[in-house]
C-alpha cells in the first residue's frame, strides 16, 4: 500500500490498472486479512482477486500452512495474525481455496509454486510478459546492416536505370548502315548444312550464317529450344547456328521457367534486324 501516491485515481482504480496490465494475477494469503476499504468494507486483497477473476485474468494462489503460521507466531509473535477481521478472512480463505490453491510453508514452497504454475500458464495462455531493458537485444549493428542493403540496392538500382539507358541508346542509334555491316559479316560466315529437304541429317552444302538466320526466323520468333524430342532440324539451329548469332547479340540464350530445358530467342537487335530486312524486301518488290 506504500506504493500508493495522492492523485485522481482512487486505489481500487490503480490497482485493477495494475491488474489489467498484468498478465497472471497471484495471490499470496497468509495469516492477515488486509487494508479495508471503505465503500465494500472488504480487503482491498480481496477486493483486486474478486476483480482478477472477473476480467478473466489468469490467476493461481498459494495459502500459507496452519502449523506455518502457528510456527511464524511463536517466532514473531501476534501481530501475524489476523485480530480485527477474523470472520472475514476464514470467509476470504474458504473462497481462495474453492478453487485450486497451492499451500506454502516457506517462500521456496511459493518459489516453486510460481514456477511451476508460470510454466504451465506460458503453454495455456497467450503472454505478453515484461522485459528488462538489459534483455533488450543489441539492434545497431542489424539497423547498419539494413542501411548498407539499402545503399547497395539503390547502387545496383542506378546501375540498371544506366545500362538499360545505354542499351536503348544502342538500339535507338542503329542505322540502315550498321544493319547492312552486320548482314556483310554473316553473310561471310559460312556453315555446313545439314539440312535437307526431308530433315535428315544428309550433309550437302555450306550456308551463310545469314542465310541460316532467315530459315530459322519464324522458329527464333517462338524460341528454339534443347529438348531432347526436339528432331534433327531444330537440334540443328539450337546447336550450331544460334550460338554463332549469338555472338552478335541477335539471339540470346535463356533459361526456361518450371522445365529443364533452355532456349534461344531474338533480341530487340534481332527483332530489329528482321524488320529491316522485311522493309527491304518490300522495296524491293
Amino acid at each position: 500500500m506504500e506504493l500508493f501516491t495522492s492523485g485522481d485515481e482512487s486505489q481500487l482504480d490503480v490497482i485493477k490498472r495494475w491488474i489489467d496490465d498484468s498478465d497472471i494475477y497471484l495471490l499470496i494469503l497468509g495469516g492477515r486479512y488486509g487494508s479495508i476499504e471503505n465503500t465494500t468494507m472488504l480487503s482491498y486483497t480481496e477486493l483486486e482477486y474478486d476483480y482478477a477473476i472477473e476480467i478473466g485474468k489468469p490467476f493461481f494462489a498459494v495459502v500459507i500452512e496452519e502449523k506455518a503460521l502457528e510456527r511464524k507466531v511463536k517466532e514473531i509473535g501476534s501481530e501475524v495474525l489476523e485480530l480485527g477481521h477474523p470472520q472475514e478472512l476464514t470467509l476470504f480463505r474458504d473462497k481462495v481455496l474453492s478453487k485450486i490453491s497451492s499451500f506454502f510453508e516457506d517462500t521456496k514452497d511459493i518459489k516453486l509454486s510460481v514456477h511451476e504454475t508460470i510454466s504451465d500458464f506460458e503453454a495455456r495462455y497467450d503472454l505478453e510478459g515484461w522485459i528488462h531493458g538489459s534483455e533488450i537485444p543489441n539492434v545497431s549493428p542489424l539497423y547498419d546492416e539494413i542501411s548498407q542493403l539499402r545503399k547497395t540496392n539503390k547502387e545496383q538500382e542506378e546501375l540498371l536505370k544506366e545500362q538499360t539507358k545505354n542499351k536503348n541508346q544502342v538500339i535507338n542509334s542503329t542505322s540502315d548502315s550498321n544493319f547492312q555491316d552486320l548482314i556483310s559479316i554473316l553473310n561471310s560466315i559460312e556453315i555446313e548444312n545439314k539440312l535437307s529437304q526431308d530433315n535428315s541429317m544428309e550433309t550437302t552444302h555450306k550456308l551463310s550464317l545469314f542465310e541460316l538466320f532467315l530459315i530459322c526466323r519464324d522458329q527464333l520468333v517462338t524460341g528454339i529450344t534443347n529438348q531432347h524430342d526436339v528432331g534433327n532440324r531444330v537440334a540443328f539451329f539450337y546447336f550450331n547456328v544460334c550460338p554463332k548469332l549469338q555472338i552478335h547479340q541477335i539471339v540470346i540464350n535463356e533459361k526456361v521457367a518450371g522445365v529443364q530445358w533452355r532456349r534461344f530467342s531474338l533480341t530487340k537487335k534481332g527483332e530489329n534486324l528482321l524488320a529491316y530486312i522485311d522493309k527491304q524486301d518490300l522495296k524491293k518488290n
